[in-house]
């Protein structure tokens, strides 16, 4: 079942997505108006329903000398996506994979590596036997750009007692 999320929520949720690693939970309750000892009790359970996943850092692939970004869009027979996109994460070089709700091109696979050789070898990874899909296409990754949620908007309280947006 879904967690209903309050103000206090989002506010945690958005802070969070704009930098989680250097934003302590001090300044998280200053910006949300509570105090951090609610806030690290909010994160207890936000982490014990599932709502935050987990914590992962932005890695510039090409600044880690893997020059090579590839996109790969595959048909996987749709009752058997889900279980195709775990067996593509144990594919080295494979750092995001997609279910899609269509019934061709259902799954996208995003690839890292640091030369063409490793996009093939993951290509053939995923031709190999093991795997019932047809790759549709596959292209060359030039940026992808990632933004907090917008909707983890929160309402700040003013010093005047009106509600102001925050973003």
């Amino acid at each position: 079942m879904a967690e209903e999320l309050d103000n206090v929520d989002r506010g945690i949720l958005y802070m969070l997505q704009l930098d989680a690693r250097h934003t302590t939970s001090q300044e998280i309750a200053e910006k949300v108006g509570v105090s951090a000892s609610t806030v690290r009790n909010r994160l207890d359970r936000l982490e014990s329903n599932d709502v935050i996943d987990g914590y992962y850092p932005k890695i510039n692939y090409e600044a880690a000398n893997y020059p090579f970004r590839v996109m790969l869009v595959i048909t996987a027979p749709p009752e058997d996506r889900a279980a195709v996109v775990d067996r593509l994460m144990d594919i080295r070089g494979v750092i995001t994979a997609r279910e899609m709700l269509t019934a061709r091109q259902n799954i996208h696979v995003e690839v890292v590596g640091t030369s063409t050789d490793d996009v093939v070898r993951v290509t053939d990874a995923i031709h190999s036997t093991e795997f019932d899909v047809e790759i549709e296409s596959s292209e060359i990754m030039k940026q992808r750009q990632v933004q907090p949620f917008n909707h983890f908007y929160f309402t700040e309280q003013s010093d005047d007692g009106d509600d102001d947006a925050e973003g």
